[in-house]
């Protein structure tokens, strides 16, 4: 594959862990970082030698040389960043949560098909070779049906501005209780026919945890928790009719562990050597862009839509909305 030439957006702790992934990619070549401060664009690109430094993200999207960018800005920017980019003929790996509520969503997506340019959502579990292994453990039978999950994702984080204030579209949900949502969806699909929660709120008004329960058809559950406050186990378990199998960490899946009837250890996975994980997303985004395509398979437009449109209606239940949103 050819190389692919990609720029950062935002000069934060995910970025970081991007750019380092990125060095280490044989098939990849990141030559840029933008950040609203020259000064941390220009120390970020010396750490990770990258040889191009932009005080603002207007001058990089005007950048010829670059292919792909990638968002690494808190949630309340990701719309305006995105619309940048594609306005400016570049590819877009946009970090998740994807947009702060299912309108900025569709309209990132819109835009993008209107430019017929890639956008995909950088939910990096998605891309992972685990969730084939996932797949077919289940498709192979040997927990029978799998008829509930249980996910959690809790964190100690509600430090981290970013993650506490309204105007940046802060809370569990958007953060942390996103990957419990995808994994949810990589079991049992994107058709919910009910949806029931609890929240418990920080003292600036977003969700500092909450508790959420899926109904699916033929009388599916997940239920799931997050939490700004907290640690937990991360551990995604799936239950079926004749046995269950756990997952070793639901944000970077680490070890499936299956278990018959008997609840006996019957079968074991452990995820293949990697940079990050990261590279993953990567890897897919350049294969879209090669094959001329406007999403990810692994990460469909209609998922990340779907996901956006429950959260609306969480927040909606909790009666959390954003001060940008109308």
């Amino acid at each position: 594959m050819e190389t692919i030439k990609i720029g950062i957006i935002g000069a934060g702790g995910i970025a970081s862990i991007l750019a380092d992934t990125m060095v280490k990619m044989p098939d990849v070549e990141l030559i840029g970082i933008a950040s609203r401060s020259i000064e941390k664009a220009q120390e970020f690109a010396a750490r990770f030698s990258i040889k191009k430094a932009y005080g603002t993200y207007e001058e990089m999207v005007k950048d010829p040389e670059i292919e792909l960018i990638y968002i690494a800005t808190p949630h309340s920017e990701h719309c305006k960043n995105a619309k940048l980019c594609l306005e400016n003929g570049k590819h877009v790996l946009c970090e998740k949560s994807f947009a702060a509520n299912y309108e900025q969503a569709k309209e990132m997506i819109t835009l993008a098909e209107e430019k017929n340019l890639l956008i995909t959502e950088a939910m990096w579990i998605r891309y992972m070779p685990m969730v084939e292994t996932i797949k077919k453990v289940l498709s192979s039978g040997v927990i029978g049906e799998p008829m509930t999950l249980t996910a959690n994702l809790c964190y100690l984080i509600s430090k981290k501005p970013r993650l506490i204030e309204p105007e940046l579209a802060g809370g569990a949900l958007l953060d942390v209780g996103v990957y419990t949502l995808n994994f949810a969806s990589l079991i049992f699909g994107d058709e919910i026919t009910d949806i029931q929660s609890s929240v418990i709120k920080t003292e600036t008004g977003i969700d500092a945890q909450n508790c959420i329960t899926l109904c699916y058809p033929g009388g599916k559950m997940a239920v799931l928790n997050s939490s700004l406050r907290v640690l937990s186990d991360r551990q995604g378990i799936i239950y079926g009719t004749k046995g269950f199998m756990v997952i070793e960490n639901i944000n970077n899946f680490e070890t499936i562990k299956v278990y018959d009837v008997g609840r006996k250890l019957i079968e074991s996975y452990e995820r293949p050597e990697q940079i990050s994980g990261y590279e993953y997303q990567i890897t897919a985004s350049a294969k879209a862009i090669k094959n001329g395509w406007i999403e990810c398979p692994q990460m469909p437009h209609k998922a990340t839509l779907d996901i956006m449109k429950i959260m609306d209606e969480l927040r909606k239940q909790w009666g959390i909305q954003y001060p940008f949103e109308s």
